[in-house]
């Protein structure tokens, strides 16, 4: 399932969880040419290290793919969604269930996810014994920072640039037209 295009990030935290656990539990046992009766392999191995290289990713961010998984679901689904960003679930994935439940009460009143900001400061609150439900809605009730984001219909776009150009060459060149805006404007200031 690992080499589909398109992986929901739970999918990602729940197949990783799996597979270091498997890793684990096999480097646990001695190697078949290790004699010693009670002795284990000579060479511990990071299983998430190892993990990571196989996978292509930092042993940081598998380990914050299976901190999703203990997100409460509608907090997960959220994630899987994009309604919520990753990092904010990861930032509330250390909150206990009843606190996750708070949040997700929060949400629902305030009509919006927290933002990463927000998140960590929910989690501060909960590292230090201070969250409850009052607490979360306040700071869920606090100015978030706008952010932009901008989506361009693939058939709008693709025609100025040649076959063949990639998504990432395609917003490099935008990118790189806008700095030269910028400074174009900035002068004729």
């Amino acid at each position: 399932n690992l080499q589909r295009e398109h992986i929901l990030p739970s999918e990602k935290g729940f197949a990783y969880r799996m597979r270091l656990e498997a890793m684990k539990r096999k480097a646990g046992r001695p190697a078949q040419d290790n004699f010693v009766q009670l002795g284990q392999n000579l060479f511990p191995i990071d299983s998430r290290k190892e993990l990571a290289e196989k996978m292509g990713e930092s042993s940081v961010q598998i380990q914050r793919y299976i901190r999703l998984t203990e997100l409460i679901d509608p907090l997960l689904e959220m994630v899987d969604e994009k309604t919520m960003a990753f990092n904010a679930g990861v930032e509330l994935s250390y909150l206990n269930t009843r606190e996750q439940a708070d949040v997700l009460d929060a949400i629902k009143s305030e009509d919006g996810a927290p933002s990463i900001e927000q998140a960590k400061k929910i989690r501060r609150f909960s590292e230090e014994g201070r969250l409850n439900p009052d607490v979360v809605l306040s700071i869920m009730q606090e100015r978030k920072e706008e952010s932009i984001k901008i989506t361009i219909n693939d058939d709008k776009i693709k025609k100025y640039f040649p076959k063949g150009y990639t998504k990432k060459q395609m917003e490099e060149t935008i990118i790189k037209l806008l700095e030269k805006w910028h400074r174009k404007m900035e002068m004729e200031r």
